[in-house]
């Protein structure tokens, strides 16, 4: 847990680089994307879109010509354009669209904003929220990129056919020897402003769903000094976003208090969590008794 004075640090330094976002983000909506496609000069690391609404580099960067598939969409528009906003801690909603969080926060993840339909439906693209809102037509706020030209034709297309394709991940890795944790979104110690939509967990091999439940996983709070009790456990539904079993979503019921929390394994034979292979989860953190924790995280107040 950290200190007081580390705490207040955090909470000053995360102010300042939200200010300096502010001209980028604050005025987009703040569900689903934000401002995440980007201002036309909310272009991380110098890129962003040409005045036809390509991304920049497209035509000859990193896999040349934009092609319906994600890696392909993560290197021309989700890495280059959206993650100005859309990284770290201060992600609006929650929502990380860079390469090690993106895939995983948006297939059959609702949207915040209209949560009868979730981000990416595979197979769906009409149903798909991030579809509506780089056409123009979402229910809820202006077409993205917020501000600058809409994505080109060809830029929607390739994301629309990813999508009625299934939606599928990038290129499969050989299987890993162990059950391991890749990344977690929040990431262990980062300090959110507002409240949280869920907590995802993402690993290097598929979920043995049948070993999710209460159990498996849960999410505390942990008493600060001169409250009661030591910790409180909070109610959130978990759940497999399909087709990505790699990915593991814990929804809390209720909002997130101001507080600090934790996120932790059990490690009772027969009640842990597994892959496909019925490999438990293996953890080499400290933890609560025989539990160990995955990842721990602050939430303050609204500023």
């Amino acid at each position: 847990m950290q200190s007081a004075s580390t705490g207040v640090r955090g909470v000053k330094l995360f102010n300042e680089y939200s200010s300096m976002r502010a001209a980028w983000c604050r005025f987009a909506p703040l569900g689903f994307l934000g401002a995440s496609l980007g201002l036309a000069a909310c272009a991380g690391k110098g890129t962003g879109l040409d005045a036809n609404g390509r991304p920049l580099g497209s035509g000859g960067g990193v896999g040349g010509a934009i092609t319906a598939d994600f890696q392909s969409i993560q290197d021309n528009v989700f890495t280059p354009v959206c993650t100005v906003c859309h990284a770290g801690a201060g992600a609006p909603q929650g929502l990380r669209l860079d390469a090690a969080n993106s895939f995983n926060l948006l297939v059959n993840v609702p949207s915040t904003e209209v949560p009868s339909l979730v981000r990416i439906r595979p197979g769906d693209p009409d149903n798909s929220y991030l579809i509506q809102k780089i056409e123009g037509h979402a229910s809820v706020g202006a077409q993205m990129p917020f501000g600058g030209p809409p994505l080109a034709a060809d830029v929607i297309a390739a994301i629309r056919q990813w999508v009625s394709d299934g939606a599928q991940p990038a290129t499969a890795q050989a299987a890993p020897a162990v059950f391991k944790v890749l990344s977690t979104a929040p990431a262990t110690d980062d300090l959110l402003i507002g409240s949280l939509p869920q907590v995802m967990l993402a690993f290097n091999q598929e979920v043995d769903a049948a070993s999710v439940d209460q159990q498996s996983l849960r999410l505390e709070r942990v008493a600060a000094t001169g409250e009661a009790g030591s910790s409180e456990l909070v109610l959130a539904k978990l759940s497999l976003p399909a087709p990505n079993p790699h990915a593991l979503l814990l929804t809390p019921l209720s909002p997130l208090q101001p507080g600090h929390y934790r996120v932790l394994a059990h490690t009772a034979p027969g009640l842990e969590l597994a892959d496909i292979n019925s490999r438990p989860l293996t953890l080499n953190s400290s933890g609560v008794g025989d539990d160990p924790v995955i990842l721990e995280f602050d939430v303050a107040g609204d500023q």
